[in-house]
């Protein structure tokens, strides 16, 4: 029921609207239409002759449309860079190693493709049971109902030691473990060692572990102390070789989700507060399976925001993204 003293309710608009009048729409000239699809965008057909089937023939195929355009991008960036002798950094995951790429980032390190490495602990410790064994990456489901998982008493002790010898020496962690191994007489394959042939390279690889999520962690000869004391070390490296990315450097980050992500913003930070804003106008790329946040937002754009410069999200396996990527390096050198 409704009290004498209530408002009235309101009233209704007045029928329903009447259908759009299409015979007063305007409309323009194709030819004065900006396309963003061009008829010499499209890709290319697969050559006819053998010896035309080139990669720089296919590499000249590919669409200049939007994945495709990125990855172009990207690989003229790092040889513009390598010209220009500005910085190429390489940021990576674990995975990156367990999928066999070694030896491509070593190649690029000896074309000058690589200034410096920056990884996650779980990268370093792959390389190194590599290079000493020929084999890693074990079964993290069926270690872990009895707990044997990550309990290797040979990586544990031999990668914690040669930590704890790296904080004696005041060396960061990457080029501790990689001192260990360029001392050692008996490796499996040190030609597939980043820590090693870096080292012997002359190019920086810095090891950045997140205490608690690195196997070596649960050994009993592990010192956080020494972990912590070289990890930290190895941060204040990295930040002291960001600045050579300014105007026209290249940074990528490969398969690491946050550890890196995270790394990377702070040490550009120190960077930036130390160099007067710089580094500034460089060139980003997240490269990954899939897309995630921190590796969106810490590495591609705000870096790229706030100084200038160009960020790519290439997305796809690391085992196929790389080699093309490191192939079309190399052809565009």
């Amino acid at each position: 029921m409704t009290h004498p003293d209530d408002p009235p309710p309101p009233r209704s608009a007045a029928g329903p609207a009447p259908p759009a009048d299409l015979s007063q729409v305007r409309t323009v000239h194709v030819a004065g239409r900006a396309n963003k699809v061009l008829a010499e965008d499209f890709a290319g057909p697969v050559p006819i002759g053998p010896d035309e089937r080139t990669f720089a023939a296919f590499l000249a195929s590919l669409p200049n449309i939007l994945q495709a355009q990125s990855f172009l991008a990207v690989a003229d960036a790092i040889a513009d860079a390598v010209r220009r002798e500005r910085a190429v950094v390489w940021m990576l995951g674990g995975h990156v190693v367990k999928t066999g790429l070694a030896p491509l980032l070593i190649d690029l390190m000896r074309r000058g493709a690589v200034s410096h490495l920056a990884s996650n602990g779980s990268a370093g410790i792959h390389d190194y049971e590599m290079a000493r064994w020929g084999g890693t990456s074990e079964d993290v489901e069926a270690g872990l109902a009895d707990g044997s998982f990550g309990m290797a008493e040979e990586t544990g002790r031999d990668m914690n030691d040669a930590i704890s010898r790296g904080m004696e020496q005041r060396w960061g962690m990457g080029e501790s473990l990689a001192r260990d191994l360029d001392a050692r007489g008996d490796l499996a394959y040190p030609e597939l060692s980043l820590l090693l042939q870096s080292h012997r390279l002359g190019i920086p690889y810095t090891l950045h572990p997140a205490l608690g999520a690195e196997i070596i962690h649960q050994h009993p000869a592990a010192d956080g102390a020494a972990i912590g004391s070289t990890g930290h070390l190895d941060f204040r490296r990295l930040a002291g070789a960001l600045p050579r990315l300014d105007d026209g450097g290249v940074v990528i980050n490969v398969g690491s989700a946050v550890v890196m992500p995270e790394v990377f913003l702070k040490a550009l930070t120190i960077a930036r507060n130390l160099h007067d804003g710089k580094p500034a106008r460089f060139t980003a790329c997240n490269l990954d399976m899939q897309l995630h946040y921190r590796t969106r937002v810490n590495v591609v754009e705000r870096p790229t925001r706030s100084g200038g410069g160009r960020g790519f999200h290439i997305t796809g396996h690391h085992e196929i993204m790389v080699p093309l990527l490191a192939w079309a390096v190399v052809e565009r050198l």
